[in-house]
């Protein structure tokens, strides 16, 4: 028997022996892989929630009473809103874009429209920081 041949032979039992083994792993590795595929709607849109909301209270406890928007030129403001109001549309347009990921079939135009849409609240308070 030759070397080739041999190391053949070896190469056949080692099949023998780890081909059931090898292909469970196989298995449990594309079943991962579709279940983390199945779920990267939720994966993405956890962290943006979590900071969305964190967003939200802060603006709530820092903004004054009427929050003014559109700040002019000669620095008035040509809007006021209610605090309520300013910390409840952007985080329901926050929101919105990721109703909008949770029923479309490509994830990660909304998802990247919804973690731009966190600036707003951050403009909000920006504005009215000098008011």
């Amino acid at each position: 028997m030759s070397q080739t041949e041999k190391k053949e032979n070896k190469l056949q039992q080692f099949r023998e022996k780890c081909a059931p083994g090898l292909e469970k792993t196989g298995e449990v590795m594309a079943t991962t892989g579709k279940v983390l595929y199945h779920l990267r709607k939720l994966v993405l849109a956890i962290p943006v929630v979590i900071v969305a909301i964190m967003l939200a209270s802060h603006n709530l406890n820092t903004l004054p009473e009427t929050v003014g928007i559109d700040l002019q030129a000669n620095g008035q403001f040509a809007q006021t809103i209610t605090r309520e109001m300013a910390v409840y549309v952007p985080l329901a347009i926050t929101g919105g874009c990721l109703l909008m990921m949770v029923f479309s079939r490509k994830v990660i135009y909304p998802w990247l429209i919804s973690v731009f849409s966190l600036v707003l609240p951050l403009l909000v308070l920006a504005l009215n920081f000098f008011q």
